[in-house]
C-alpha cells in the first residue's frame, strides 16, 4: 500500500506475521531511502531497515501495510 510520505511514528503491519513496527528514523543515501523499523513491544534486537519503494501512487515499505488511518492526521 502506498501512501503519500513516511513519516516518523508511523506504524506498519508485517504482512507475513501480523507484527506491527514503528518507524523510528528515515534517511537517504545516494539513489535510495531507507527506513528503520522498530518492533512494537519488541526487544532491542527487533530491528528493520527497509528499502523505501517509490511509485507513480506514492511511496511504501515491501511487505508492509500501512496501518493507520490517512485521515487521523
Amino acid at each position: 500500500m502506498a501512501v503519500s510520505s513516511i513519516l516518523l511514528g508511523q506504524v506498519w503491519q508485517l504482512q507475513a506475521t501480523g507484527d506491527n513496527w514503528l518507524v523510528t528514523k528515515l534517511y537517504s543515501e545516494v539513489f535510495a531511502s531507507y527506513a528503520i523499523l522498530r518492533k512494537v513491544g519488541g526487544g532491542d534486537a527487533d530491528v528493520r531497515r527497509v528499502k523505501v519503494e517509490k511509485a507513480a501512487d506514492g511511496v511504501g515499505l515491501p511487505g508492509f501495510v500501512f496501518t493507520q488511518d490517512a485521515d487521523a492526521f
